[in-house]
């Protein structure tokens, strides 16, 4: 990393080109008020200035006839040209007034990012896809926000096809995402084994294609009282591309540099991408955009990990192999000069390949004359995801008001293959349809939202109500999956054993949503802000809840915030009634387990109460800085404390005794069940450092990024039939799952200089140090690392640019452990770094 250092200061040395235009002048807001550090470029350049405290600039252009961008986060950018005037005052509009979408965290479309009393980041996805090596949403999420945090997952089942991700190291159902505004349905897959945020279902955003998308907002901060349940982590809105008459395209291509395989293959787990964008012009105002992405991502091997061939538990370990196509489209469509009808949505077509635990050639759930060496099962996904909204939007008498309804469905179904149902001996079948599930969800709504500019300094009302209808359904697998023919034998399908019909279900719930929100600028310095929000289940009842928040501008350059709320997530359909027989593996064991439903015979018999809502209380505190003409700085602390999470139970056995005999007169070796049992407590920091300049003839922008955060399990609750066994009901494993969702700090070190056609990016990533338990219930500790990325970016043409370059570029892996005790069978469980080593690719970016 010294070596790149040292070509950015090499740069900083270079001389500057000849002067031959000097412009100055002030960036303001809408209001009047300053806007310090905003950028100033000279379009198809680096060179760049930011505007100081008393928001003026000076630029030296340089070329025959500049023009001007000036941009400022939250705000819509302005290309000015420069037609030899020396003095240009900008005033930049607020982009949610010019593109009608909300920044998360207000209702109040006159307010900016910069002007929320709640920590935002904002994250522009064509600068993040253009200088990194990630491809897909969740790992982009992953180095470009530091409170964000995926693993990639294998030997987890469903959670192979389907990355679970989280906010502040809470559950993946504790974040709500919204596109363009709107609530975004969930997975139907409930996360079971070797995963981070067991037992939670989550959002796929990797069904959603970054070339689609113009922008990420990430709310940091409690917001069920604004947005309803699973706001409690905090809110993703991602903003789809309104562009037109303008085509982007991408080509990428990266793999994996292969250092612990059987063979001698250098490279694995190829990524290859292919993306285009292209918008038309509707009416005054209005636009049809269009993208079409393909990604596929090849296996990983990294099963030859072990220390002897005694502790090799799977020959087969590494990412699974996923094919993903992807087509949406955002449109704007006037119907008057106050209203239009918009209409967006996509479709996420995926199929793959993930490895299961290997079954050796002496296992008694083989049957040699079909695999003489044993066989490694191989569960497949055929996973189908759409979504669709339509609304009308405009003024009516001084109101904005949004009429609009959004159906999602996620449709989950699983294969095996390379595989047999031993209990059919010789004559068995190698490949199964297992069945699979299916959620679906609708949800109508009606907002209204105004601002009394000649109240206070503003005073902005907003209120609404939603009806959300949801449906789960599990559908059965083909009889050889999951039956039994020989009772001497193992029966179902090996590697994933196949719903049976007594698992099928088919349920519904719905919710209706009422809300108030007002936030009130006192003066022009003072802002204050309130909500409160109604929620009815058809399941378990009703829900109050209510947040406060504030803002106090000291001067233009220093501002301090702070919320405080209360939130809840009702229980996922998936978490009451998802239920399956299966085969769990124990030091490489192989165990048949029921997980049962809630309100089953099962749970009845052992007193386990009906799910209810989660609960928060959320606090934050924080303040923004700018110093001097482009140094930033944003430090904002945070609490959060949940009582009754949802947790997946450890397994209960027929030999326990005090309730073994209860599980054997229901014919049950093992049970495991969903329940209300956890109180958990949260509290970190984030803190942001963000500096853009002139450097030699080009602009260096640095960024330092950092979480701190700490999360401890306050209290474990059993019933009266299971009191005392609060080891089995959360036990040591799961504890250390759900405290390692994030690590303990993540601090993101990005050095980004461009000069003339050339761009380059050094990024250095340290993650903290986190620790899981095994199966013998020894601490493994993954130690603190730090992986390093670089690039390349040339601009060959004025459209096309070419970028080559690394993540982990120095192979980089967690400490190894032994694969026979680690949940995932592999000789590390995932964590955040991820465990396949340096990644090289190459991208091509088109633009016309």
């Amino acid at each position: 990393m010294k070596n790149y250092l040292l070509i950015i200061f090499l740069f900083c040395t270079s001389s500057t080109f000849a002067q031959k235009l000097t412009v100055s002048g002030k960036v303001t807001d809408p209001k009047g008020d300053v806007l310090p550090g905003a950028t100033v470029l000279e379009k198809g350049t680096n060179n760049g200035v930011s505007s100081d405290a008393a928001g003026t600039y000076t630029i030296t252009c340089r070329a025959d006839n500049p023009v001007l961008v000036i941009s400022f986060v939250g705000f819509q950018n302005a290309e000015i040209p420069v037609n030899g005037q020396t003095t240009i005052n900008v005033t930049l509009e607020n982009a949610t007034e010019l593109q009608e979408v909300n920044i998360v965290g207000s209702r109040n479309l006159n307010r900016s990012v910069t002007d929320s009393p709640s920590p935002i980041d904002l994250i522009d996805i064509k600068d993040v896809t253009t200088k990194t090596g990630q491809l897909d949403l969740n790992q982009l999420l992953q180095f470009a926000a530091p409170s964000f945090n995926s693993n990639r997952q294998t030997g987890s089942d469903g959670a192979d096809h389907v990355d679970p991700a989280t906010l502040r190291g809470l559950g993946p159902d504790q974040t709500l995402v919204l596109i363009n505004g709107k609530r975004r349905h969930q997975s139907a897959l409930i996360n079971l084994f070797g995963t981070r945020g067991r037992g939670n279902t989550g959002t796929d955003l990797n069904a959603i294609p970054a070339a689609a998308i113009e922008r990420i907002e990430i709310l940091r901060d409690g917001a069920a009282a604004q947005y309803g349940s699973d706001a409690i982590a905090g809110v993703i809105n991602i903003v789809l591309k309104t562009s037109a008459n303008e085509f982007t395209g991408n080509i990428n291509y990266g793999a994996y540099s292969a250092k612990y395989r059987f063979d001698d293959q250098k490279f694995d787990g190829g990524n290859f991408n292919i993306n285009g964008n292209y918008g038309f012009r509707i009416g005054k105002g209005g636009f049809l955009n269009l993208t079409a992405d393909y990604n596929y991502r090849g296996h990983t091997q990294r099963a030859n990990v072990a220390t002897n061939v005694e502790e090799l538990s799977r020959r087969e370990f590494g990412d699974p192999q996923v094919q993903n196509t992807s087509f949406y489209a955002n449109s704007k469509i006037p119907v008057s000069p106050n209203a239009h009808v918009y209409v967006f949505g996509g479709l996420n077509l995926r199929k793959g390949d993930a490895y299961a635990w290997t079954r050796f050639a002496d296992s008694p759930r083989n049957i040699p004359s079909l695999y003489p060496n044993g066989f490694d099962p191989i569960i497949t996904s055929d996973i189908t995801d759409g979504s669709v909204a339509a609304g009308i939007r405009g003024k009516w008498k001084g109101w904005d008001v949004d009429l609009g309804s959004v159906f999602g469905s996620n449709t989950f179904h699983y294969g095996v293959r390379n595989t047999l149902n031993t209990s059919l001996g010789p004559q068995s079948p190698t490949s199964f349809d297992a069945g699979g599930f299916q959620l679906q969800q609708n949800v109508t709504g009606l907002h209204f939202s105004r601002l009394f500019q000649e109240t206070l300094q503003g005073l902005n009302i907003a209120f609404g109500a939603e009806f959300r209808s949801e449906n789960y359904q599990i559908f059965a697998g083909e009889e050889a999956s999951y039956r039994n023919y020989d009772p001497t034998r193992p029966g179902g399908s090996q590697g994933f054993p196949g719903y049976q019909p007594g698992d099928v279900v088919n349920e519904g719930r719905t919710n209706l949503g009422i809300y108030f929100d007002t936030e009130a600028d006192i003066t022009k310095a003072f802002m204050i802000g309130a909500a409160l929000r109604f929620e009815n289940y058809s399941d378990f009842g009703s829900t109050l809840n209510g947040k406060i928040s504030s803002r106090l501008k000291l001067g233009n350059n220093f501002t301090v915030r702070g919320t405080v709320s209360t939130g809840f997530r009702a229980p996922s359909l998936a978490q009451i009634y998802f239920n399956s027989t299966f085969t769990n593996f124990v030091e490489g064991q192989p165990v048949e387990v029921l997980l049962s439903r809630n309100e089953s015979p099962v749970t009845r018999k052992l007193g386990i109460p009906k799910l209810k809502q989660e609960t928060s209380r959320n606090a934050s505190l924080g303040f923004t800085g700018r110093f001097g003409s482009g140094f930033s700085l944003t430090v904002d602390g945070y609490y959060v404390k949940i009582q009754d999470r949802v947790v997946l139970t450890g397994a209960f056995t027929a030999d326990d005794p005090d309730i073994g005999a209860d599980l054997q007169e229901l014919n049950v070796g093992q049970a495991q069940f969903f329940t209300n049992a956890v109180t958990t407590s949260t509290r970190g920091v984030d803190i942001i450092l963000a500096n853009g300049s002139a450097v030699g003839r080009g602009r260096l922008n640095t960024t330092l990024a950092a979480n701190f955060n700490k999360l401890t399990v306050d209290e474990v609750k059993t019933n009266a039939r299971l009191a005392g066994k609060e080891d089995t009901y959360f036990d040591l494993r799961e504890r250390k799952f759900v405290e390692a969702s994030a690590p303990p700090s993540k601090i993101n070190l990005t050095l980004d200089y461009g000069l003339d056609r050339w761009n380059f990016v050094v990024r250095a990533v340290r993650f903290g140090e986190i620790t899981l338990a095994d199966y013998d219930y020894q601490l493994n500790v993954y130690k603190p690392r730090v992986t390093t990325d670089f690039s390349v970016g040339y601009k060959i043409a004025k459209n096309v640019n070419l970028i080559v370059g690394g993540s982990n570029i120095f192979n980089v892996y967690p400490n190894r452990f032994n694969p026979t005790l680690t949940e995932s069978g592999g000789a590390w469980d995932p964590v955040q770094m991820g465990t396949n080593g340096a990644y090289w690719y190459g991208k091509l970016n088109l633009r016309f």
